[in-house]
């Protein structure tokens, strides 16, 4: 493996969305498209054929000894958040290319096709609903609920789908049959600081974190800042941030567990200093790996809320935007790669994830393996985010050897 050649493919996406405050290549925007176009081209030239599915998703596939064997499948995503991290996703692209190019080095023919996914819409951060496209492949989208979904400039999904040139009437044809893959691995940072903590350059991740988002108004009522008495007012960001410190207390009981909680967006209009905001609209998510645990916090949230109405004299709507479930990755694919560490004198953790990423979605698909990286001082979605390039390459490696023993056997 190349480990100079592969950072400077990382390198080169990130020019893409590139800023001093950080990377943002929004789903399905320009620059986040021009990024998935120039990858497609990396491809083309290591001899891969590609397409893009209606969502958006690339794949590129290199052929096997024998085509009509299910492939084996390796990706992540190229898509941000706001001033997002060079490593989140991108560095899963990457390495799966290097592995095509390893293979070509080497001029080694697999058994199975070996696929590159590039998924679109990994991050929530644009239009609310993360996994977009690998829900799609997956067959587990609902069209009609991503109709209404918009982003902040209030474009629809659908509409964000024609100006790239995607039909978001045929979604469903995204989906794939269970025979279509054998197995699916992708290679991420860990976003956390476990590994870092433990001194361990794996992670070969057990299951994943799902999480329950919703959107909640504030209605309250406008008037003077100066002349409105303070017991007279119905304050809509008041009720906002009281339902976001109950939302932290509710979370906090359950702590054992693991579920966390965070209100990410909170809108206060009008928006000037001297009116008393009559609106407030809060984007929110409950996360765990305990279905059960994150019901637990979600009824306590309404109750929350219930409370704040009578007592603030406020009108609160909550929309439902995505309710996911938590997901246990294969076992066979799961001991493999911890096979494969211990054969190669790799120290790894099995560990959870808290983030979600588009390996889950695959798993209700085919055996998915979700190997990490660590993460320094566990800072990610920042300019901050940071992985060296000799954890990088220790990923790597692993990917390319779970892609050579799957793909090289029937």
């Amino acid at each position: 493996m190349d480990a100079a050649r592969l950072v400077r493919t990382l390198n080169n996406l990130n020019r893409f969305g590139y800023a001093d405050a950080g990377m943002t290549r929004l789903a399905y925007s320009p620059v986040e498209r021009q990024a998935v176009a120039y990858f497609s081209g990396l491809c083309e030239r290591e001899g891969m054929t590609v397409r893009y599915d209606p969502c958006g998703n690339l794949i590129a596939r290199r052929e096997g000894r024998h085509p009509e064997l299910p492939v084996v499948a390796m990706g992540s995503h190229l898509d941000t958040v706001v001033r997002g991290g060079r490593y989140d996703g991108a560095l899963g692209v990457a390495a799966a290319l290097e592995v095509v190019r390893s293979l070509n080095d080497r001029r080694l023919t697999t058994d199975h096709p070996v696929e590159i996914i590039v998924f679109a819409c990994e991050e929530s951060s644009r239009f609310g609903v993360s996994t977009i496209g690998s829900k799609a492949m997956a067959g587990l989208l609902d069209k009609s609920s991503l109709a209404v979904l918009k982003d902040r400039a209030g474009l629809t999904l659908a509409e964000a789908f024609s100006q790239c040139g995607l039909d978001f009437d045929g979604i469903g044809r995204c989906a794939r049959g269970k025979e279509e893959i054998k197995a699916f691995f992708e290679l991420h940072i860990e976003q956390g600081p476990i590994l870092e903590n433990e001194g361990k350059p794996i992670g070969i991740v057990t299951g994943i974190a799902a999480p329950t988002r919703y959107e909640v108004t504030v209605w309250g009522r406008a008037s003077h800042s100066g002349t409105t008495p303070m017991n007279g007012r119905r304050d809509a960001f008041l009720g906002a941030a009281e339902i976001s410190l109950g939302l932290e207390a509710a979370a906090k009981t359950d702590v054992a567990y693991g579920t966390v909680a965070t209100v990410g967006a909170c809108e206060v209009k009008p928006g000037a200093m001297n009116v008393i905001p009559d609106t407030a609209e809060l984007k929110l998510e409950i996360r765990g790996t305990s279905v059960e645990s994150k019901s637990r916090v979600s009824e306590r949230l309404f109750e929350v809320i219930r409370k704040i109405e009578k007592t603030r004299g406020l009108a609160i709507t909550v929309k439902e935007l995505s309710d996911e479930l938590p997901t246990t990755l294969d076992g066979e694919t799961t001991e493999s790669l911890c096979r494969l560490c211990e054969r190669e004198g790799v120290s790894y953790l099995r560990m959870t994830s808290g983030a979600g990423h588009d390996a889950m979605n695959m798993a209700r698909l085919c055996p998915t393996g979700l190997v990490f990286v660590p993460s320094h001082a566990g800072i990610s979605h920042c300019r901050d985010e940071y992985t060296s390039a000799e954890q990088i390459v220790s990923g790597a490696s692993l990917l390319e050897l779970a892609v050579r023993k799957w793909a090289c056997s029937s």
